[in-house]
């Protein structure tokens, strides 16, 4: 049956796109598909007053640019019926066949998230740990979402301003890195674009702007680029198409940021345009790579191989920058006419329409065995926290090429370490590594590998596992999630009254170093645990982030209402009385207060006041090894008062010495809004030195969260407070 007309905008252009690849069969059931999704959404409109089956149809009209199977298109016609319509999946098996229904049910599962429910960090979470389990069973669902994302952001300008920014922000974290990772290249740079758009609308314009002036000047340009590199191809002999193209506007804007940070301008940038060859052989590759460097000068340190190491997505090409005609740079980029249908289509060559699947088949096994890694991963993953993480860093972010001595390519993401690639290769040799050689040379083992690093791992002759330094992210050991998940695994399975009672040692040790004498009751269950037994084991094991506890704790303790339990004078004063310190005094009225030296207490501090000779109450620490406990009749009970005061703090930072150490820690406490009255640094034999710091700060929460970010300064080995 044909769709009645008239048909519904871009109806026929979607039949006329699927009829230049699918055969007439194919063709009729995508049109019974449409009359049924045209029929489901009859009456229904969208904000911007259109029919809503147009967006279904884009939708649809995107995923057959890819050249989507069947099943993909019928799918995407039909992605919003069970929600919107009230359409059961039970109806579409019967009507399309059980492969559309799931693709269809799998679709409305990612849409149905709890917007208010959850934080953003945790719907992040939430959308991404669901397209990944979708991915998993089906990749086309997610493939089927990210078109029907990008159909939404070309017409956004239709929703409120929040809704917009909301979109637009899930856009630029999940769907467009998604699209890279998958290697969906067209819907990746539009996503891109279009977020930029409306999350920084005015760089956006400025972005534009600068590229229109120059867009005639620019088109020439590329057009005899590409004339002259076609003529020089000939010439050798090589058939090849050449095509030219303007860089995209986001990946401009990152430039525009870089030039900026090195005082540069937007004329300063010479690569702004790439030139793309496509020739039929393998051999023709290199051959092709050898004319454009006979004919242009190449830019040293911008060539990479990624057809003899292919990206772990199984995109391959050669690219190199070279210096053209008018002392422009532009890239180059030569493949295959088959690498260019992985690189252009991503994982989506797997499922365009073809009769034979063996060879890409065994493509696809390859191209999607991190996202099984991935899934076993995030079911080790202890929580939203691990499971962000491990997108993150293992997911979206850029790979570098490391070989094993033998010449096996092992893909990591940037900014792994020895320690990561032993993981990579194999979880005991992971957990028993003494040493590294790089490139034949004996390194530290949180140095950062770098593409064609040849790595060679030492391992313990004896059991030994991992230590728990690796697991600070001040030291750099790890820049894997998948290698943080196997040493918090590890020790995970230690045996757990150990844990416990190293965790309740820690927890103390953290206490006393932040200067809280007591948690609140249910300080556990702030972070989830049932008992504080089960916040000790989680501490222990290391399933507990450090910089989480830490947080919790200068975040959740309260200032004490009133000081720690301690003597008092026999006769109190009835109305307590404020000092010009801050303190309130409540046992000697009209007394002059002044913090102590010594231990310099900070508001949140427990405090207790010592009655002087010449100079009224003195405020210690409670626990000041000064106060004479013994001389119960001078001792008076006070607490902070309301007063907002500036108070005197020390501390004391030990730090592998390096050049910058300092710079370092005075941007953290500008960062802040603190005081710096005093500094001064030890050297010591063994290398480290000892930075001591005196502060102006607000008061003791204040002063824990400076604390806290200290500790995550490059080389810092500990921090704790001073009591002068």
């Amino acid at each position: 049956m044909v769709v009645s007309t008239p048909r519904p905008a871009g109806a026929r252009e979607l039949l006329a796109e699927v009829s230049e690849y699918l055969p007439p069969d194919r063709v009729t059931g995508i049109e019974r598909v449409l009359e049924f999704a045209v029929e489901a959404h009859e009456g229904q409109m969208r904000r911007s007053g259109e029919p809503y089956i147009t967006h279904p149809i884009a939708v649809a009209r995107l995923v057959t640019s890819l050249h989507m199977d069947p099943p993909s298109i019928a799918a995407a016609l039909l992605h919003d019926v069970i929600e919107d319509c009230g359409v059961s999946a039970e109806t579409i098996r019967q009507k399309f066949g059980a492969d559309v229904a799931l693709l269809v049910e799998g679709a409305t599962k990612i849409d149905h998230l709890p917007d208010r429910a959850l934080d953003i960090a945790q719907q992040d979470a939430e959308t991404l740990r669901k397209m990944f389990l979708a991915m998993a069973e089906d990749v086309r669902v997610v493939i089927i979402k990210m078109a029907d994302r990008l159909h939404n952001m070309r017409t956004l300008e239709y929703l409120g301003d929040d809704r917009r920014r909301a979109l637009a922000r899930e856009t630029m974290d999940i769907y467009a890195p998604l699209a890279s990772r998958l290697g969906v290249w067209q819907f990746k740079w539009e996503l891109e674009d279009l977020a930029f758009r409306w999350l920084q609308p005015e760089e956006y314009r400025r972005v534009a702007t600068m590229i229109a002036a120059k867009r005639s000047e620019r088109e020439k340009y590329l057009r005899q680029m590409e004339s002259d590199l076609k003529e020089a191809l000939a010439a050798a002999g090589i058939k090849a198409d050449v095509t030219g193209r303007v860089k995209h506007l986001y990946s401009i804007y990152g430039k525009t940021r870089r030039y900026a940070e090195q005082g540069r301008g937007f004329d300063e940038i010479r690569d702004l345009v790439a030139v793309r060859v496509l020739v039929d052989t393998l051999a023709d590759c290199y051959n092709a790579l050898g004319v454009v460097h006979q004919q242009w000068h190449p830019i040293p340190g911008t060539f990479d191989d990624y057809i003899a190491s292919p990206k772990e997505s199984l995109y391959q090409s050669l690219h190199t920058s070279i210096l053209g005609p008018g002392m422009r740079v532009f890239e180059v980029q030569i493949r295959t006419h088959e690498m260019h249908q992985i690189a252009e289509y991503g994982v989506a060559a797997h499922w365009q329409y073809k009769e034979e699947r063996s060879k890409r088949d065994q493509q696809y096994e390859e191209r999607m065995s991190w996202l099984r890694h991935l899934i076993e991963w995030q079911q080790e993953s202890s929580g939203t926290d691990d499971f962000l993480d491990s997108i993150k860093t293992d997911v979206f972010r850029d790979q570098v090429f490391v070989y094993t001595p033998k010449g096996d390519v092992r893909v990591l993401p940037a900014g792994c370490t020895p320690i990561d690639f032993a993981y990579r290769v194999h979880t005991d040799l992971g957990h028993n590594i003494v040493g590294a050689k790089v490139n034949g040379r004996m390194v530290p083992l949180n140095t950062v590998l770098k593409n064609g690093d040849v790595v060679e791992i030492s391992r313990s002759k004896t059991p030994r596992g991992p230590s728990r330094d690796w697991l600070l992210p001040s030291q750099g050991y790890l820049g894997s999630s998948h290698s943080r998940q196997k040493v918090r695994q590890w020790f995970r399975r230690l045996h757990r009254d150990d844990s416990v009672e190293r965790g309740h040692e820690q927890l103390e040790r953290e206490m006393k170093r932040l200067g809280i004498r007591e948690l609140p009751s249910d300080f556990h269950k702030s972070l989830g645990f049932a008992d504080a037994k089960d916040l000790h084991a989680a501490i222990g094991s290391a399933d507990l982030s450090p910089q989480r506890l830490i947080n919790r704790l200068a975040d959740l303790v309260p200032a004490p209402e009133a000081a720690a339990p301690a003597p008092t004078v026999a006769n109190p004063a009835k109305t307590p009385t404020y000092g010009s310190s801050g303190v309130r005094v409540l046992g000697a009225s009209g007394m002059l207060a002044q913090v102590a030296r010594c231990c310099r207490p900070l508001p949140g501090d427990s405090i207790i006041g010592f009655v002087t000779r010449a100079r009224g109450v003195t405020v210690h620490r409670a626990d000041c090894r000064n106060v004479h406990h013994d001389a119960q009749d001078r001792l008076v009970d006070c607490d902070w008062g309301p007063k907002g005061d500036i108070y005197t703090a020390s501390v004391e930072v030990i730090a592998w010495d390096r050049v910058g150490l300092l710079r370092d820690l005075a941007t953290v406490i500008a960062s802040y809004g603190v005081n710096m009255i005093g500094v001064r640094t030890l050297e010591q034999a063994d290398g480290t030195t000892i930075v001591q710091i005196t502060l102006e700060t607000e008061g003791g929460r204040q002063f824990a969260r400076l604390m806290t970010h200290f500790d995550t300064i490059r080389g810092v080995i500990s921090v704790r407070r001073t009591q002068g």
